[in-house]
């Protein structure tokens, strides 16, 4: 034990910044079986107070007691802000005292001061620096060239000479950022060009950048996916298999979709119950673990989706081929098999490998319209061999949705967006993305699913991959009491004593919200109001689906968590020793949970930011016309309006003629020469003035009052 506590101080003193433990696990060159040796030696280190271990896993030399480790979260000309690891305000950083650190940077600060207008230090060291390559868009006047960085930094940086030359006014690229020399002034060297900024398309292509998003593969990652997608299914892959291929069973997706990772089938008891079977592309049994192909998915953590194009978790030739349930062929699946009573209560469950053979490619809008009886006879008779197990399905899905209402499911309206490209890539429509009732009673069966594999961890006791969501911040939910009060509803489910809230509480506002102005805005402000739902190894429960237990078990060729949750389940299914399951996927979940997390907030971000430069595209065809929106956001400075096409814009409160308004500090601004309120929820009359893609920044006017 003492050796190994040697080489952890001796790896940590050669390193001049902290190491995740993942990180000095490698450089010590630590094996599984010697794992547990590890961690008992990391145990004293910490106790001894050697070593200290931060939130993020992070493990370095103790620093000195007024230091904090912080990440420098923007920076303008002359200052800076940084975030404190175990949170608290931001803390404000002269430009002088940065100490050469960068957007992104992990830093060491210390002379922390405390003032009237809020917290400042000093940079002691970077702990771990960032890229110094950033996108942006480069600007030409005369002789001065300037990049405006896409990332959090508050003003232009001068671009050298020489690779000036290299770009036009109004490029996207992306530059090497440095500080010069004797100085703390930034340049940047421009490194790639991507094209015109003003094309959502080639934005798109930059944000991948920006966010370290590859769209290639390894060699060594293909070779292998390209080796699983050739394998026939054999008599071995099929010993201990449940065979499911005379099951009607069948897949529902979007027309465009191809990966088609879940099937269901349904069926009802004589008692008047249900058997829903969720079967799953196996896509575990074709990624052996730790390969390169699995190293390649867990670094991903999850597909990525914009408007003209996925980046996949997986090579196409395994989530378009091999692991896509598609119709008329044998796949190998796994199998959640749950028994439901009338009420829609989980009576009993289980889990199996099992073989499928799909008997329809079902269609979200086809499905939808032999529902709604407007399917024509073509539509009907192809449906025919699974028409009995879509109707139990709809049946089933009922029944759960009332049980979600009743547990105080929250039904918020969607607020993703469609948008329509021309055959130029250029955004010529916006809408809100609308979800019918099949995709409805998909969602439903899923969740179900999600829940029944995270029961079976958690009574069995072994490491799990959970997904959790957790009690709304207390701060967050007095905004949307102010909120609730401002339009006129009643916000008293929300004012408990013991200031702990229920999810039926929101789903009272909700409600109340129905057919109100104010419907949309209090929707999305209560999905703001709630913490955001991320993975964990221990069973938090989720306040949004207002369940115990929940897991993403259902789309393993798109979420490496559920890809992670197969791999433990499998194994689990050969043995019941919960002690070598517990050895061997402990520290697995921990990092599956940990990876997953941070790459669905990678993943989101890209997401949103190249929505805005697609909407900004969309708008920028659309400049000076009027339409009516409604205020979805109050600043000090102006407002944000939405439009029934969900684009959002600011509208400066220097476009109110003659007003007086002073802003709340809220959610209002009141004219104080009137009284007149202007809040969210507020319907309001604006013009488009400006949109800016690379951005992604809408400008409105205000254009009078409504009609």
């Amino acid at each position: 034990m003492k050796n190994l506590k040697e080489k952890i101080l001796h790896s940590l003193q050669k390193s001049p910044q902290s190491l995740p433990i993942r990180t000095l696990l490698k450089r010590m060159k630590i094996m599984d079986k010697s794992k547990k040796a590890f961690f008992a030696a990391l145990d004293e280190l910490k106790a001894e107070g050697k070593v200290t271990v931060s939130k993020k896993k992070r493990v370095h030399l103790p620093h000195k007691d007024d230091t904090v480790e912080a990440a420098i979260v923007s920076l303008s000309r002359g200052f800076a802000f940084a975030r404190p690891d175990d949170g608290g305000e931001d803390i404000f950083i002269l430009g002088g005292k940065l100490n050469h650190a960068f957007v992104g940077d992990r830093v060491l600060l210390s002379h922390i001061q405390q003032s009237a207008k809020g917290p400042s230090a000093d940079v002691e060291k970077v702990v771990e620096k960032s890229s110094r390559t950033t996108t942006g868009t480069f600007r030409s006047e005369g002789e001065v060239h300037t990049l405006i960085p896409d990332i959090s930094v508050r003003y232009e940086i001068p671009v050298t000479r020489k690779s000036a030359a290299l770009a036009k006014d109004g490029d996207k690229v992306q530059a090497r950022i440095r500080t010069k020399l004797h100085s703390h002034e930034l340049e940047a060297e421009i490194v790639k060009i991507y094209g015109r900024a003003g094309s959502a398309k080639i934005c798109a292509d930059a944000i991948l950048d920006e966010y370290g998003i590859r769209t290639d593969f390894s060699k060594e990652a293909l070779a292998e996916a390209e080796e699983a997608a050739s394998r026939e299914i054999t008599p071995a892959d099929l010993k201990g298999r449940l065979d499911l291929r005379k099951l009607s069973i069948c897949t529902i997706d979007g027309a465009d979709a191809k990966d088609l990772d879940d099937a269901i089938s349904v069926s009802k008891k004589r008692d008047g119950g249900y058997r829903l079977g969720v079967h799953i592309a196996d896509v575990s049994h074709y990624i052996p673990p730790d390969g390169a192909l699995d190293l390649e998915a867990r670094s991903r953590g999850t597909s990525v989706y914009f408007a003209d194009r996925v980046v996949p978790m997986l090579p196409k030739s395994l989530s378009n081929g091999v692991c896509s349930l598609n119709a008329g062929e044998d796949k190998l699946t796994f199998s959640a098999l749950i028994e439901l009573d009338r009420s829609g209560n989980i009576e009993s469950y289980r889990f199996r490998k099992s073989v499928i053979r799909s008997k329809v490619r079902g269609v979200y809008s086809e499905v939808n319209s032999l529902f709604d009886g407007t399917a024509d006879r073509a539509l009907r008779r192809k449906y025919t061999p699974v028409i009995r197990s879509l109707h139990a399905a709809r049946e089933l899905a009922a029944v759960l949705q009332r049980r979600f209402v009743q547990n105080g499911v929250i039904d918020l309206e969607s607020t993703e967006s469609v948008f329509t490209l021309n055959e130029d890539g250029i955004c010529v429509d916006v809408r809100p993305r609308r979800s019918g009732e099949a995709e409805q009673m998909i969602e439903s069966l899923m969740i179900t699913a999600n829940r029944a594999a995270a029961m079976l961890a958690k009574s069995a006791g072994i490491p799990f991959v959970y997904r959790v969501h957790e009690q709304p911040n207390p701060e967050r939910v007095k905004t949307l009491v102010q909120l609730v009060d401002a339009a006129g509803l009643d916000s008293k489910p929300l004012k408990h004593k013991n200031g702990k809230i229920a999810p039926a509480d929101f789903a009272d506002i909700m409600e109340q919200a129905k057919g109100t102005p104010a419907q949309k805005v209090i929707s999305h402000q209560l999905l703001r109001t709630m913490a955001k739902a991320r993975y964990d190894v221990n069973p938090l429960g989720h306040f949004g689906l207002a369940l115990e237990d929940y897991c993403h078990f259902t789309s393993p060729i798109r979420r490496y968590p559920d890809t992670a949750i197969h791999r433990i389940l499998s194994a689990m299914l050969k043995t019941k020793d919960s002690e070598k399951l517990r050895q061997r996927f402990t520290d697995f979940a921990a990092e599956a949970a940990k990876l997953s997390s941070d790459a669905e907030i990678r993943a989101m971000s890209a997401e949103r930011d190249a929505e805005d430069c697609y909407t900004a595209e969309y708008m920028a065809q659309h400049i000076g016309e009027v339409y009516d929106g409604v205020v979805s956001g109050v600043t000090q400075h102006g407002v944000f309006v939405e439009l029934d096409s969900s684009a959002e814009g600011f509208v400066p409160m220097d476009s109110f003629p003659d007003s007086h308004y002073r802003f709340d500090g809220v959610i209002t601004q009141v004219d104080a020469k009137t009284g007149s309120r202007l809040t969210i929820g507020h319907p309001l009359r604006i013009r488009v003035a400006s949109a800016d893609v690379a951005s992604g920044r809408i400008d409105f006017a205000y254009a009078g009052a409504e009609k």
